[in-house]
């Protein structure tokens, strides 16, 4: 089938940067990535994937806590502010990335 429609799209340049590094690593190019995309939103008769909101779980979960166990937590979290116990945040999601 010849290509002849245009897409003009507006994405997150890191998230393009990050699907690129990605499909390059495929040998796929954006384009046919887009069209497969849009093939599988046909077959499918919609999104060809889970649209779901993350769980998080019960623990750090505020829908599932007392107040009494949610004020715990901001306490815990306080205190480990002020007594040091912290780490950067680059450095933590670096270091998940690399375990998961």
């Amino acid at each position: 089938m010849e290509k002849t429609a245009t897409l003009n799209l507006r994405v997150n340049p890191t998230v393009k940067e990050k699907a690129e590094e990605v499909l390059s690593r495929l040998g796929v190019p954006m384009s046919i990535a887009i069209d497969m995309y849009l093939n599988q939103i046909s077959l499918t008769g919609g999104i060809p994937f889970a649209v779901t909101l993350p769980k998080a779980p019960g623990e750090i979960n505020a829908d599932f806590m007392t107040e009494a166990q949610f004020h715990e937590k901001l306490q815990k979290g306080y205190d480990d502010v002020t007594t040091g116990n912290v780490q950067d945040a680059a450095g933590a999601f670096a270091r998940f990335r690399e375990t998961h």
